[in-house]
């Protein structure tokens, strides 16, 4: 297969791994989620207004709740879809051969993926034609740094090195 088709095929999508809601009352949004629907809290970044849940075993699957105004990238709809790594470091430039701007987490295009040290997870996004934000994501096999944030996959290796 020539390097053209394989930079212009998709990327192989294993699963849906997450998707997020605004709601309007983040502590009554949380008590539902945990009391009722019987998930479980895996992170609540109280200075982001923000809760994360996963859906069954941590690392498989996760809901994000996010207070109006407060998501990132101008979160309206937003999926997040499990990929393989490799296919995740290769995911920007095949973005790019398809005229798609691949995004940071803080939504500046990037070449690399953005990892959120706290779950830890790397991630490319994008946005469909509609404008919502799309994400390819692979679950890292390494302990999770929350007191890193969110940073680019170059100093993710750089820490990991240390």
């Amino acid at each position: 297969m020539n390097e053209i088709a394989i930079m212009t095929d998709p990327i192989p999508v294993q699963r849906l791994f997450e998707t997020h809601l605004t709601v309007s009352d983040l502590q009554r949004s949380i008590g539902f989620y945990r009391d009722v629907v019987g998930l479980e809290l895996a992170f609540e970044p109280s200075e982001r207004n923000v809760a994360f849940f996963w859906i069954g075993a941590p690392g498989q699957s996760m809901l994000g709740l996010w207070s109006l105004g407060t998501a990132p990238l101008g979160l309206t709809l937003h999926l997040a879809f499990d990929v393989a790594l490799k296919d995740l470091l290769d995911a920007p430039k095949r973005l790019k051969t398809q005229g798609i701007k691949p995004l940071s987490f803080f939504g500046v295009e990037t070449m690399e993926p953005s990892v959120i040290c706290w779950m830890p997870a790397a991630s490319v996004y994008f946005r469909d034609p509609d404008g919502h934000t799309l994400e390819y994501l692979t679950m890292l096999d390494k302990e999770p740094r929350p007191d890193l944030g969110i940073i680019p996959w170059s100093e993710w290796l750089d820490q990991s090195k240390s």
